[in-house]
């Protein structure tokens, strides 16, 4: 697998970081992860083949997350050779996505779901425990519930060559959310603050790396970097930490992904 960081900072505007949105070229299938305001534009900056995406998924329904996804549905029915799609366009992730969606088409007739192909949104309810996603064969998917919002979910994906990442979206710490990235060889774990942080809703670096020791990641890459991040080497500062390879998460870095076994 291949992730690409299309964006790692957050709500609050930055010139060197997007909001969320990475995407991800599974054996499978092509993927986004979240679907931020900026992730749209940032896909056509990277010379990614968004007009033949399959998936969208979206953790939850802050803006800096999903803000994307009607603008992406607004804008791929005029991108040239869009007629000669075929395949479903296929949104999923956590619960209110349908409803946000129709809301905003309604509210000006954008006719978001009148598309040269078949848009399929599924639904996923919030647990405990994993879940798991029939989406694209030969891709094992499963989600769990996060302490963020109430429809929030991490997702990990699975390919058929055993490579594992696990995207925790926005998260406050939890030891479920470290058992569910055991294994993986990628874990893109939020890391909003540095220390201090000012809401249980988010990790702050202490924290992130109390979940890569119990969760033991192949590679472990920290994003949604608020702009306090500028003044820290972060890998440094995590490496005191945690001896496990640490990456701080930059729009456009590319990272492969290998199985573990």
């Amino acid at each position: 697998m291949q992730l690409v960081v299309l964006g790692s900072g957050t709500s609050v505007f930055h010139p060197r970081r997007a909001s969320a949105g990475f995407w991800l070229q599974t054996k499978a299938g092509t993927i986004l992860l979240d679907c931020s305001a900026d992730a749209p534009h940032r896909m056509a900056a990277e010379n990614l083949d968004w007009i033949n995406l399959d998936a969208i998924w979206i953790s939850h329904l802050h803006l800096d997350h999903c803000a994307g996804l009607a603008p992406f549905l607004f804008g791929i029915k005029w991108a040239k050779g869009i007629e000669r799609r075929q395949k479903p366009l296929r949104i999923f992730g956590c619960q209110g996505i349908e409803k946000l969606l129709k809301a905003i088409d309604e509210s000006h007739h954008y006719k978001l779901f009148e598309q040269p192909f078949a848009i399929e949104i599924q639904e996923i309810e919030t647990s405990d425990n994993v879940t798991q996603i029939n989406l694209l064969p030969g891709l094992q998917i499963e989600t769990l519930s996060t302490p963020h919002r109430a429809e929030s979910l991490a997702i990990g994906l699975t390919d058929a060559d055993g490579s594992r990442v696990v995207y925790t979206s926005d998260t406050g710490y939890s030891d479920n959310v470290a058992q569910f990235a055991r294994a993986a060889g990628l874990l893109v774990l939020e890391c909003s603050f540095y220390h201090d942080k000012s809401t249980p809703k988010h990790l702050e670096l202490a924290e992130a790396m109390r979940i890569a020791q119990i969760a033991a990641p192949g590679k472990l890459m920290l994003t949604h970097l608020y702009p306090e991040w500028d003044a820290v080497d972060l890998e440094a500062e995590a490496k005191k930490l945690w001896p496990g390879e640490t990456i701080a998460a930059r729009d456009g870095l590319k990272l492969e992904v290998d199985s573990r076994h």
